[in-house]
């Protein structure tokens, strides 16, 4: 009896193993990838070779076909992070898709936050001589990067995975609260950090500046749409690893208890 129950083993820990070597990957991934390193390289050579430097800040305005976009992806994921939220927190949507939606789109939005933060600096320094000042956009885009690796750290904690995902959703949404305010800092508040440049009346950028600009956003959001669809796979590999590592352990209990 003892050498049966043990001998299940293998076969419900089997899963788990096997579907990390499938991979995350599918044809729609696959899609997403190539297109992706397509848009990027066509950014990357329209934005370094053929588009020409700018009248006042020169060779340093080419990172506007980084900064802008990685922002705006960042700023998605955080929204869409919120609205999973809400959308498992509702009684007739709940389901754990929707916290596993969250926990993707916000582990991607902070890695494009971090790009954000970088690029942001960097520019900085050209454009204003220093690094890091306490401007009001900056400071508040610091602070949504910390708030929502705040967010990442709690969902770690242990304790019952529903109520978890609860104060995780809660949480989630008032860290969401600060991304409307930090995209209209530069509006509310006089700040060195340059204001909208496409959405106003008259933009500030023509020409092929114009449509390599635009052409990141794209880019920019295919790579968003690839690496959430790879980290929520994975949420999913972590469920299944969690579930079937448990019924695992229990049926090794089980057949510890059973008299040979």
């Amino acid at each position: 009896m003892a050498v049966s129950s043990v001998s299940v083993l293998p076969a419900r820990v089997a899963p788990v193993g096997a579907a990390p070597r499938a991979g995350t990957g599918n044809s729609v991934t696959k899609v997403l990838g190539v297109a992706s390193i397509v848009s990027l390289a066509l950014t990357a050579w329209l934005g370094l070779d053929v588009s020409p430097p700018d009248v006042t800040q020169g060779e340093l305005v080419r990172l506007i076909y980084v900064h802008p976009a990685a922002a705006t992806v960042c700023y998605v994921g955080f929204g869409l992070c919120a609205l999973a939220s809400l959308a498992y927190l509702w009684p007739r949507t709940r389901s754990r898709r929707w916290d596993r939606l969250a926990a993707a789109s916000a582990e991607v939005g902070v890695v494009f936050c971090a790009v954000t933060l970088i690029t942001g600096s960097i520019w900085g320094r050209g454009s204003w001589g220093v690094w890091w000042t306490w401007d009001a956009r900056l400071t508040l885009t610091a602070l949504l990067f910390a708030v929502f690796v705040g967010y990442l750290a709690l969902r770690r904690t242990g304790g019952d995975p529903e109520a978890r995902a609860k104060r995780s959703a809660v949480v989630a949404i008032l860290c969401a609260l600060l991304v409307p305010v930090d995209h209209y800092a530069t509006s509310w508040w006089t700040t060195l950090h340059q204001g909208n440049t496409l959405t106003r009346a008259n933009p500030l950028i023509h020409g092929m500046q114009l449509y390599t600009m635009l052409l990141s956003f794209l880019a920019f959001g295919l790579l968003f749409a690839w690496l959430l669809v790879h980290r929520y796979r994975v949420e999913v590999l972590e469920d299944r690893y969690e579930e079937e590592g448990f019924a695992a352990a229990i049926a090794e209990r089980r057949a510890e208890g059973v008299p040979g």
